[in-house]
């Protein structure tokens, strides 16, 4: 009986182990994105600053003459650094190397709160952008006086170190 409950623990912590951690789900477990949706989005007469970001991502980069390429896992960071102003988000398109949408991840305006951050991860095993993989991100605003901070982090390893490196957005004509 004993050899069977020790069986039993070792199973359930096997398939406890082997589930999957999200890391695009907030702590009520929801995609982080659509969680942040708004049912009632502003308008264009009351935007003051309506700005679109590229964001360089790195999915894979060259580390050597053995593995061609290392993947890597990248973070796009939206920052809202106003005290008082909402940024409103109503585009977040992943391309890939050739240009091509990728993904599109918002279907509808989400916004972020004063102070607040969104935090959306590529999964490092998806190599789907390729090395020149970036997203294109439309940020309003009612107050012209708004300064979004937008960021990539992409974290890898070779052999047995890490590294991690950011890229900053770059506000683009539309």
């Amino acid at each position: 009986m004993r050899f069977i409950s020790i069986l039993g623990t070792v199973l359930i912590m096997s398939l406890v182990s082997c589930q999957t951690n999200n890391p695009n789900l907030n702590e009520k477990g929801q995609d982080e994105l659509s969680a942040r949706k708004i049912d009632t989005p502003i308008q264009q007469s009351e935007v003051e600053f309506d700005g679109t970001y590229y964001v360089p991502i790195y999915s894979d980069i060259y580390v050597g003459d053995n593995i061609p390429k290392e993947l890597l896992a990248a973070t796009l960071s939206l920052r809202n650094t106003s005290f008082t102003d909402t940024l409103f988000i109503s585009k977040i398109d992943y391309y890939n190397t050739d240009g091509q949408l990728v993904k599109s991840f918002v279907d509808q305006q989400i916004a972020i709160s004063p102070m607040a951050t969104v935090n959306y991860v590529i999964d490092r095993d998806d190599d789907t952008g390729g090395s020149g993989a970036h997203f294109v991100v439309d940020i309003h605003a009612r107050s012209p006086e708004v300064k979004p901070l937008v960021q990539a982090i992409m974290v890898g390893e070779y052999s047995n170190k890490a590294f991690a490196f950011e890229s900053d957005g770059y506000l683009i004509p539309k």
